[in-house]
């Protein structure tokens, strides 16, 4: 969510922050701003809507300091409104604070504010209590001020703090909120993530959880809850700042689809040694195994239905009962786990709150935790006792695709690791699979070559005001994943359902022109899905159906056909979700949407 860059050094802060913040966009925001230190005064700007309007305002105003502090903000507290922007600060213009996160108590701090200094405030959000409350605390020491205020403060946060009577520095905290510290040659930098720093270091410091920060021009210091100074180790990102650019597609969602063949060929032959899986990071035995008599699989959105698919896989290779639970009502289902219980988390930023949340939770219960990530040194990662990296590379649309495939790969390795070291899986099914698997970047980069087709049915069925999806089988995990993409980006009404419950309800709402997308890729299941499809088409709808290029028998009762290359049952989502991945992003475009950022969404969910 909310994007943070702070600045200390020689340089224009102005032009640091703006190129931090432009770096930050895709994490989803509705208003920019930020404070300078600059001639001993502390100038605030900050402004409702995109970067490009604060970048204009303080261009024009040739705002100058070597010091600052930069935010975009989703909102949360408050509507989008220039008031309601950060940086907030104290009354007396000596504190402005940034803020990613939520001040859970911040109502009563308010409160007692009120009650004890008469503060008048200025917005609705919770972010402005901070400043107001390291403002009561200060002494003359900003960092006691800062530690003695987030004593009292509730929730989650990644903070950064400029205070005009101590100028030669920048304070940041971390609590449940991403923040990491860039190292720089007579200047120092904060952000929420790495995109931010990458063109000026790649040297940086990973701030844990409950760390307090300190920096100055030519100094870092690293402070713990108990205020004690903490060593870290440098981290040295070895991805490139190109990475994170276009590459010449109009859009970072059509360049990210296009990427999902390099991603899956990354994710599946880093792990495959002589045609065998072998898994860097992750030491279950079968003794292991024997103990573990249940799997969670714990995640948000896209990554939640890539433990939907990978449940299937599981039980088939492995044999272990496997529960998916979506990471926000985890926490409070009382689940069945124990020492006994293996937890899976799934998360391509490793920084999603929900699910750190349950992870932690998980780990109180005594369960093994395993991730499965896209992130590395992320917060998951590291509070995870068995780590499984995707190869995915930086992703930046707010809509996941190269992460969601490159997670379903993981899931695979591990299940089929599962089933070979337990003995459940034959070696025939094993190596017959792991076959299979080795094709997939080809038959990805065969769909990716032939679009016109898709792009063709979304200018055609643009304007529907609902469109649902069905499947059996697997196929209703990538129907559900399908609906999601297309309602992010192009904020049509979609939903979907098992192809079986249509005449338990759903079917009412069928209606002539209505639009039914199925996915019929499971071959026991045809004549079933060909049925339903019957179905709708009896009440007026109009049929989509995604189906492996030997199904020959849907022609005859569909509208429009989209094939997809023949594999394995059980690795069709690899492919099946590509041609729907094209058509939610045609269908945005066609309606005219900010495909790569979406309204009311953010890349990374680091709030509950």
């Amino acid at each position: 969510m909310c994007g943070i860059v702070g600045y200390i050094g020689n340089k224009n802060a102005r032009e640091v922050l703006i190129d931090g913040l432009d770096k930050l966009e895709y994490r989803g925001y509705d208003s920019a701003g930020m404070a300078l230190l600059s001639e001993e005064e502390l100038k605030v700007r900050k402004f409702k809507g995109r970067l490009s309007v604060l970048k204009e305002n303080v261009e024009k105003e040739n705002l100058y300091g070597n010091v600052g502090i930069g935010h975009t903000r989703w909102a949360t507290h408050g509507e989008p409104s220039d008031v309601n922007s950060h940086p907030h600060t104290s009354e007396n213009n000596n504190i402005a604070v940034i803020h990613n996160g939520i001040i859970e108590n911040y109502i009563q701090l308010k409160e007692w504010l009120i009650k004890e200094h008469d503060i008048k405030f200025k917005s609705e959000t919770d972010t402005e209590v901070i400043a107001h409350l390291i403002n009561h605390f200060y002494n003359g020491d900003l960092l006691d001020a800062v530690y003695k205020a987030i004593d009292k403060m509730e929730g989650a946060y990644a903070i950064g703090v400029l205070c005009k009577q101590e100028p030669d520095k920048i304070i940041a905290v971390r609590k449940d909120s991403p923040l990491i510290v860039g190292i720089g040659k007579e200047e120092n930098f904060i952000a929420s993530d790495i995109p931010a720093l990458l063109k000026y270091t790649r040297n940086v410091y990973l701030i844990e959880n409950g760390e307090v920060v300190v920096l100055t021009k030519n100094d870092i210091k690293i402070y713990n809850e108990l205020r004690q100074e903490v060593k870290r180790e440098v981290y040295k990102v070895n991805w490139d700042v190109e990475s994170a650019k276009k590459d010449g597609f109009e859009h970072f969602m059509m360049k990210e689809i296009n990427e999902q063949p390099k991603g899956v060929h990354e994710t599946l032959f880093r792990r495959l040694k002589e045609d065998k899986v072998y898994i860097d990071g992750i030491k279950i035995t079968k003794k292991d195994l024997e103990r573990i008599n249940k799997i969670y699989i714990v995640a948000c959105g896209t990554a939640y239905h890539a433990g939907l698919v990978a449940k299937r896989a599981i039980e088939n290779f492995a044999k272990i009962p496997v529960y998916v639970d979506v990471a926000s009502e985890f926490r409070y289902s009382d689940p069945f786990v124990d020492k006994n219980t293996l937890f899976i988390a799934v998360s391509q930023s490793g920084e999603t709150l929900d699910t750190l949340a349950a992870l932690r939770e998980a780990k109180r219960k005594g369960a093994r935790v395993l991730s499965v990530v896209n992130v590395v040194g992320s917060s998951v990662a590291r509070e995870s006792d068995d780590v499984f990296y995707t190869w995915a590379g930086p992703e930046i649309a707010v809509a996941s695709t190269k992460a969601f495939t490159t997670q379903l790969i993981a899931l695979y390795l591990i299940a089929l690791h599962m089933g070979i070291t337990n003995e459940k899986l034959t070696e025939k099914r094993y190596f017959e699979i792991i076959k299979e698997l080795k094709v997939l970047p080809e038959k990805i980069e065969k769909i990716l070559k032939n679009t016109k087709q898709i792009q063709e049915l979304a200018d055609n069925n643009f304007n529907n005001n609902s469109i649902f999806f069905m499947g059996r089988g697997i196929d209703v995990d990538i129907s559900m994943e399908a609906s999601l993409k297309l309602k992010e980006i192009s904020y049509i009404n979609s939903f979907a359902i098992p192809a079986g419950e249509l005449k338990h309800g759903t079917i009412a709402l069928v209606e002539k022109g209505t639009l039914v997308i199925a996915i019929s890729t499971q071959k026991r299941l045809t004549e079933k899905m060909i049925s339903n499809i019957k179905e709708v088409k009896a009440r007026g709808a109009k049929v989509i159906v995604v189906t492996l290029e030997s199904n020959k028998d849907v022609v005859k009762v569909a509208d429009d056909v989209i094939y997809i290359p023949e594999t394995l049952d059980i690795l069709t989502p690899v492919l099946s979700i590509i041609p729907m991945q094209i058509f939610a992003y045609y269908v945005s475009i066609a309606r005219g949407n900010d495909v790569d950022k979406p309204r009311n969404l953010a890349k990374s969910v680091t709030v509950e």
